[in-house]
């Protein structure tokens, strides 16, 4: 597996060894030991899974201590842009965010630690996207930062006013005047 370092010390993006031949591919895409000694030591509790069409924007979600979490997230068809915004008080990249495009024929994954949001835009016709999480989901916990705010400078790659978005997300804060949760 390659482990790409990104502008953010602990958001990382993997590239797991892909094997093809005629009778299609085949690739690990976790290893306990590995990820542990080269990512982070991060037990995964829960798997979920998602299928959305094109324009959809999910995010940017994070769930409040003590039910925060770490994903490990992939696009096992179609293509997403994957984003975490660093929402970790008294970070030095506090604001910062790393965006990275997953689709089914890179296979890449995005490893997202505790202490940032996260959200993701639906490029292709539609996309299932799964993720890894070391808690389980406390809807109590929910939280989130608007997917629209200017001030992060996120190019979604999706026009805003195309954007498919849940009530929910819409009512998010932006960053301003969010009272984050988590230090560094």
């Amino acid at each position: 597996m390659n482990i790409i370092a990104t502008n953010i010390p602990g958001v990382v993006i993997l590239e797991p060894r892909v094997f093809k031949d005629a009778r299609g591919y085949f690739f690990e895409s976790y290893k306990e030991k590995e990820f542990h000694a080269e990512v982070a030591k991060v037990k995964f509790v829960q798997d979920n899974e998602s299928c959305s069409s094109h324009g959809v924007m999910r995010g940017l979600h994070f769930q409040r201590p003590p039910h925060a979490q770490a994903k490990l997230v992939r696009c096992v068809r179609g293509a997403v842009l994957d984003v975490a915004v660093d929402i970790r008080k008294g970070s030095p990249t506090f604001g910062e965010h790393v965006a990275v495009e997953l689709t089914e024929e890179n296979h890449r994954m995005f490893y997202i630690p505790r202490g940032f949001a996260h959200g993701f835009a639906v490029l292709s016709d539609t996309a299932v996207f799964q993720y890894k999480c070391d808690n389980y989901y406390a809807p109590e916990a929910d939280g989130g930062i608007s997917i629209l705010d200017e001030s992060l400078n996120i190019d979604w790659r999706i026009p805003l006013e195309e954007a498919i978005l849940s009530e929910k997300d819409k009512n998010h804060p932006v960053l301003a005047d969010f009272d984050s949760p988590f230090e560094f």
